[in-house]
């Protein structure tokens, strides 16, 4: 273990003021400034592809522990940086690099920085210092305002197979995250209602039984026959479904259903709009510990209306003397 210039990558040696690759007792200049030398290190041990060897070799660690949902997000966002650094070297990247590959997302910013964001994370598993995705600012997002109608929700079901259905109906009622409603075990329909332990915040919560809401899981349950399974949603093999799968139906839905621009989880935003609007407490059900966390899932936000200050003429004060 090297006790100097730990800085350097493996077999790269700083002497008389030169970089060296030394292998084998070889050694091999790779330039006199260290951004020159890391370039071509770069080239000499992973000449092409090597930053999709890097994503691949990172990922089942980046992965790990993460929700379904998150996994689906950051496995889409690996697709999208592989296409782009298809023939890019670790070492030959630098900030400049990652902000063009920023910029090129200024039209789907959420994307964008998940992007970034993963690729930071890349280079952190992958041990490539300095990491040139630090610092790197994230692009400007919009705050979601889109709010599905009730037409639309049931057009999309419409089209909608029977899991998919039953998912729908489970979300909008519930209020809870896509991740969290299809890992409703059988084990969480207890004697009040559904209960969740949210996987985001890890927050405990019931929500309470009504008719709609029981005739919706006992559809779930009989699916698929007498398939035992631990989860209330699966499929014939009795494991629970793929967020990547259910977003793929949900997609094909939407647009034989004619209904643009919408999510998955904009059904968790309606339900609480919902909730809000028939007296309940949004921020319970949507397991907040702040009524500000609950705001931005509310998508009926009127124009409030306001009075306005009136103005003391003084002049006509004066003039009545």
């Amino acid at each position: 273990m090297r006790k100097k210039d730990r800085h350097l990558p493996p077999c790269v040696y700083q002497q008389h003021g030169a970089y060296y690759l030394v292998k084998d007792n070889v050694w091999t200049p790779l330039g006199k400034d260290l951004p020159s030398a890391l370039a071509e290190y770069g080239r000499r041990l992973s000449p092409k592809g090597g930053m999709v060897k890097m994503i691949d070799e990172t990922m089942p660690n980046i992965l790990h522990g993460k929700a379904s949902n998150t996994k689906a997000q950051y496995e889409l966002a690996a697709n999208r940086l592989r296409k782009i650094l298809k023939d890019a070297s670790p070492h030959q990247m630098k900030q400049e690099h990652v902000e063009k590959i920023r910029d090129s997302f200024i039209k789907h910013p959420n994307m964008g920085n998940r992007v970034i964001s993963l690729l930071r994370l890349v280079f952190r598993h992958g041990r490539v210092t300095p990491n040139p995705a630090i610092g790197v600012e994230r692009l400007p997002e919009g705050k979601r305002g889109r709010l599905i109608s009730d037409a639309e929700f049931w057009a999309i079901h419409a089209k909608a197979g029977p899991r998919l259905q039953i998912i729908m109906e489970l979300h909008y009622r519930t209020g809870q995250r896509i991740s969290d409603v299809l890992k409703i075990r059988s084990a969480d329909l207890v004697e009040d209602g559904i209960l969740f332990v949210q996987q985001k915040t890890g927050k405990k919560l019931i929500v309470r039984w009504t008719p709609e809401l029981r005739a919706v899981v006992e559809r779930a349950k009989v699916l698929h026959g007498n398939v035992r399974a631990i989860t209330l949603l699966h499929n014939r093999r009795g494991k629970a479904p793929d967020y990547r799968t259910i977003h793929g139906q949900w997609a094909q839905a939407c647009t034989l259903a004619g209904v643009p621009d919408a999510r998955p989880n904009d059904l968790r935003a309606m339900g609480i709009t919902a909730a809000k609007n028939q007296g309940m407490n949004p921020t319970s059900l949507a397991g907040h510990t702040t009524q500000a966390m609950t705001v931005r899932y509310l998508r009926d936000r009127e124009a409030e209306i306001v009075d306005g200050p009136n103005l003391l003429d003084v002049s006509k004060k004066k003039s009545a003397k």
